[in-house]
Parts: C-alpha cells; sequence; structure tokens
C-alpha cells in the first residue's frame, strides 16, 4: 500500500528541515564571525615596526631601510600609528 502525505505532512515536515539548518547555520556564522573580526584587530603593526622587522630578517640592506625609514618618517609626521585606527 502506497503512504499518502496528506495535504501537508510531509511538506511541512520537510520544510521545517529545511528552515531549522539554514537557522543554524546563519546563526553559526553569526555567533563566529564577529569572534574572528575582534582577533584581527588586537595588534596591527605599524610601517615602522614591519621595517624593523624586515631589516631585522635580512631582507633590506642598510641603505633601504633608512631610505625606507625617513620616508615613513616624513610621511606619518603628525600620524600616530601605536593605536589601531577604527575603520
Amino acid at each position: 500500500m502506497l503512504h499518502s502525505y496528506g495535504d501537508i505532512g510531509f511538506f511541512g515536515m520537510h520544510m521545517f528541515w529545511w528552515i531549522f539548518w539554514f537557522a543554524l547555520l546563519v546563526g553559526g556564522v553569526s555567533f563566529f564571525e564577529p569572534v574572528a573580526r575582534s582577533q584581527n584587530k588586537k595588534h596591527r603593526s605599524s610601517p615602522l615596526e614591519i621595517l624593523q622587522k624586515r631589516y631585522a630578517n635580512g631582507e633590506l640592506s642598510d641603505e633601504e631601510y633608512e631610505k625606507k625609514k625617513s620616508r615613513i618618517d616624513r610621511d606619518s609626521a603628525g600620524t600616530d600609528f601605536s593605536t589601531p585606527s577604527k575603520a
């Protein structure tokens, strides 16, 4: 004997599970996404810190370091990079 699902029986339960899984997915993404963003914004390296790390790793010569450092000093006059901007 074939089963009859009636007017809304099968479709109603089937639709419920689609809504349930969609809501669970959206809830999970919206819960974890702000956590990931806040971890990325905890500490941003200033341009000078990045330059110093590259120099310490041997990626830059003395001349390149001094040239880039003077450019950073000139461009950042009056700008405080110690606190991250609220972008």
